[in-house]
């Protein structure tokens, strides 16, 4: 029950970020992709920033840990390699991120405002999720 709870509110701490920073504005992540046009909005770059100084210390204190606290084991990638499956994929997903304005975080979170292009984008997500799961896995 603890566990859950732990992933609830860091879930919740996620998702309020993601708002308070307006990252579930599409706008504003094409806006930050979109270069060309002259009207490039820098907010992205001081989010991702933010959450690499979050992130690299929980990595450091990670990597020192031998078990997590709530759990037996780090569930951690185990290889490596890249392939053309993971290439592929990730064009995938940089195409389908800079076309809508999505990723996975900030669509989820976004869904509280209940803007028809978050439901959208929430079901495409969850339809390729699906067609991965039963077609593609191997």
């Amino acid at each position: 029950m603890l566990r859950l709870l732990v992933a609830l509110a860091a879930g919740a701490i996620f998702g309020f970020g993601l708002s308070m920073s307006g990252m579930v504005d599409p706008a504003r992540v094409i806006g930050f992709l979109d270069l060309a046009s002259g009207h490039w909005d820098p907010s992205l770059a001081f989010v991702l920033g933010g959450a690499l100084l979050v992130a690299l210390p929980g990595m450091a204190l990670q990597r020192r840990m031998t078990r997590p606290a709530l759990d037996d084991c780090f569930h951690l990638p185990t290889t490596t390699i890249i392939d053309p499956r993971l290439i592929a994929g990730s064009a995938v997903f940089g195409a389908g991120w800079g076309l809508a304005g999505f990723c996975p975080g900030p669509a989820v979170a976004s869904l509280s405002i209940g803007l028809a292009p978050s439901f959208i984008f929430a079901i495409a997500m969850a339809a390729g999720m699906m067609l991965y799961d039963r077609m593609l896995a191997g």
